[in-house]
């Protein structure tokens, strides 16, 4: 209609970078105006004015990345003249964290690659093929993943050929990775919006030898494609079972415990570092990784935690964690929703938000945690 604006959709890169990048900014500007003493330090005019100020910017970005249309050549210079803006009203500190709050990269080429290859050879490549075109040629995230989990032009052309329903499946979840990709995003953008210290190394998405569906490393989250798409037993929808997993495994990132290998870890330690990731998987991507779980245990919780807590000062990992999927009849990976739900105890029954979060993530006396979460077996939670 004439007299109306026609509202159009953001551009890829306009939603995934320049609105969550400049938004954050604004936001922490206007938090700091809206709720700090800190406001009296401006060089510039009155707190209000700035306050007036931050809005105004915050409804122009909305409005030039909404309604107008943004060209390749306009790009810089709009950044340039936001970005002006905010410099002049935010505080140094907000504009540092507008750009270290930009989230990780997520890095999905070493798939494309892999099908390359792989439909080139009409999905029957050769040691060599896989080798030198795959993994010889892909990401820091791929050769640290050869590394850690024996992936190799040898024995990815095992896996091929020993399950090739495995990697041809694989296709329809390679094809969700853009939508993966964008929710991503913004899950991990809430992560340091909860917990400000969070560190952001890259999520890698590749193919291996159908061993392993994620893992943490130096390179930082490793995430094999065909082992989480075959996992069918976890969430049915497809992006929402990478989102969540790859949430998961992105606060193991965060916890010190899950950066070391202790032969004498507790059970409920163990579960405590799981459950943590769980949760805080719950609070940034909007569920827990394994959807399973709930289902399968409901009804018998007080049953499967007084088992529990028989065993949580026990070295032996085999009854509660990394015990396969199961069924269920009978669950695997039970120490996951056990601890799942003390790390949920332990946040509603804290005051301060903000600090159980903190200790939840650097848990290391699981005992102390325990008795400060009042839980109990078969405890109700909200």
């Amino acid at each position: 209609m004439m007299g109306t604006v026609a509202q159009r959709r953001p551009n890829i890169w306009q939603q995934e970078t320049l609105i969550p990048l400049l938004g954050s900014g604004v936001g922490d500007c206007r938090g700091r105006w809206d709720g700090s003493g800190s406001v009296n330090t401006r060089r510039h005019g009155s707190p209000n004015s700035h306050r007036d100020f931050g809005s105004s910017i915050s409804l122009t970005i909305h409005y030039v990345l909404t309604y107008i249309p943004v060209h390749t050549k306009q790009i810089r210079r709009w950044t340039f003249v936001i970005m002006a803006a905010m410099a002049y009203v935010c505080p140094p500190n907000a504009m540092l964290a507008a750009t270290t709050r930009a989230g990780p990269q997520i890095l999905t080429q070493d798939v494309d690659l892999f099908y390359r290859v792989y439909d080139a050879a009409g999905g029957h490549p050769s040691e060599a093929q896989l080798q030198h075109d795959y993994i010889d040629a892909g990401s820091d995230g791929l050769h640290q993943f050869a590394k850690l989990r024996n992936l190799s032009g040898e024995t990815l052309a095992q896996a091929l050929s020993k399950h090739p329903e495995v990697y041809s499946g694989a296709k329809r979840c390679a094809a969700a990775l853009d939508g993966v990709h964008r929710r991503l995003a913004i899950a991990l953008g809430k992560l340091g919006e909860i917990y400000p210290e969070a560190k952001y190394p890259p999520v890698t998405i590749l193919i291996g030898r159908d061993s392993t569906g994620g893992t943490t490393s130096a390179a930082g989250v490793l995430i094999g494609l065909e082992t989480l798409c075959s996992s069918n037993w976890m969430e049915p929808n497809i992006e929402d079972r990478f989102v969540h997993l790859i949430a998961h495994e992105y606060a193991h990132v965060q916890q010190p415990v899950a950066q070391t290998e202790d032969p004498n870890i507790t059970v409920l330690l163990a579960s405590e570092v799981e459950g943590g990731a769980e949760f805080i998987a719950e609070l940034t991507s909007g569920s827990v990784s394994n959807t399973q779980l709930p289902v399968w245990t409901k009804g018998r919780e007080k049953e499967i935690e007084t088992a529990f807590a028989a065993d949580e000062d026990k070295t032996d990992m085999s009854n509660w964690l990394y015990n396969d999927h199961g069924t269920p009849e009978k669950p695997g990976d039970l120490g996951y929703w056990v601890g799942y739900r003390i790390v949920k105890s332990y946040y509603q029954h804290a005051p301060d938000k903000r600090a159980a979060l903190r200790d939840i993530i650097q848990v290391r006396n699981a005992r102390a945690f325990l008795a400060g979460s009042g839980w109990y077996p078969g405890i109700l939670l909200q």
